[in-house]
């Protein structure tokens, strides 16, 4: 999961007032519920010791709420007097939780706001293609690629009338510098998106010829759909479904490949027991408390890996204003220039040094072996 959208929460400081709210059910009797889960969200926060400004702020967008949510859930994030963050949940949060802390508490989103890639969705046919990029933030134009008239599509076979012969070939002609276009445009827009996945939809042969014209990086990350053209409607419900399913292969095969790579760095000589540098291990993994801690603080992570077994999660840390200010026992965040250091939990210290650093956080689901105790870490560089 990218957690660069929780920059926003780390500009400011806190303490911060937390609400994770389920908002799955619509019924006859939703607006008396709301009424009475804004009052208890309002006390939970009062005998937490929330700021009556910063409880009414939040409480206030909660009364805010449409009577139907697209989402399952929302979290909510306040400080200061006024409401931060609004995350839309793919996974409702059941019960509501509430908290007042030092740090905000976004180590649930890991579990519910749902892991999906970005993705670069191509309609291609003979007169260009459409690109749309698909995000957290919705579907939005992308860009477009035209090429030359479009003057249908010629035979395989070759005619026996000479001049129907070069008419085709000319549309052949046309097509493959249409191909060539819709290639570099893609290259272009994948370069000045964020985007994970390319998805590619139309003809089978206008698909395939773009695709050869892709260059390697690129074309290892494209996948062709079977379904969806330019036309408005045609078979949309089968193509949506194809790319939910291609969404959730890439997250499945990433994490997968992720934690391959952890074993094996976990399993190699100079890794879990061996002489470790600085708290992490020489092998290009962290696990446990000390070495993710100081894996995140020097900035060696390229993936965070969060347990949904294992008690680390849960261990006190300490921590500064700064998301580098993070430490095991209070005496080394002193050392790190704190003057005051507050006690934090570790998941969501961890996430914060994560969104501030552009580290990757995968989940780790229940029953998938993962690191001991909950928390790992795949290193960058190690030595």
């Amino acid at each position: 999961m990218d957690v660069g959208f929780l920059k926003p929460l780390f500009d400011r400081p806190g303490p911060w007032a937390c609400a994770y709210i389920d908002t799955s059910r619509a019924t006859e009797g939703a607006p008396t519920r709301r009424r009475l889960r804004e009052r208890f969200v309002a006390d939970q926060l009062t005998g937490q010791g929330a700021d009556p400004a910063t409880r009414d702020a939040l409480v206030g967008r909660l009364a805010g709420e449409p009577a139907a949510r697209p989402s399952a859930g929302r979290a909510l994030f306040a400080a200061g007097g006024e409401v931060v963050l609004d995350v839309p949940l793919a996974v409702s949060p059941g019960d509501v939780e509430t908290s007042w802390s030092a740090l905000p508490r976004v180590a649930p989103l890991a579990s519910l706001r749902g892991e999906w890639p970005s993705c670069l969705l191509v309609h291609i046919d003979r007169a260009g293609a459409d690109l749309e990029l698909r995000d957290a933030g919705g579907v939005r134009l992308a860009g477009r690629a035209a090429g030359g008239a479009r003057r249908g599509r010629g035979h395989r076979s070759v005619p026996a009338d000479r001049h129907e012969w070069h008419y085709r070939n000319r549309v052949e002609n046309a097509w493959d510098q249409t191909a060539e276009r819709v290639a570099d445009e893609l290259v272009r827009q994948w370069s000045d998106s964020d985007a994970q996945l390319l998805v590619l939809t139309g003809d089978p042969r206008e698909r395939r010829a773009v695709l050869d014209r892709l260059p390697e990086p690129l074309r290892a990350r494209a996948v062709e759909a079977q379904h969806g053209t330019r036309t408005a409607g045609c078979a949309r419900e089968l193509l949506e479904a194809e790319i939910d399913n291609v969404c959730a292969e890439h997250v499945r095969a990433h994490l997968e490949s992720v934690l391959d790579a952890f074993r094996a760095g976990r399993g190699r000589p100079g890794g879990q027991g061996g002489k470790e540098h600085k708290g992490v291990s020489p092998s290009g993994t962290a696990e446990g408390v000390p070495a993710v801690v100081e894996a995140m603080r020097s900035h060696q992570a390229a993936t965070l890996l969060l347990g949904q077994a294992g008690g680390d999660m849960r261990h006190e840390v300490w921590i500064g204003p700064d998301a580098d200010q993070l430490a095991v026992q209070r005496a080394q965040a002193r050392a790190l220039g704190v003057r005051a250091p507050e006690p934090a939990r570790a998941d969501d210290a961890l996430m914060r040094s994560a969104a501030v650093a552009d580290t990757e956080v995968l989940l780790v689901p229940e029953g998938v072996p993962g690191p001991a105790g909950g928390l790992g870490a795949l290193l960058r560089w190690y030595g």
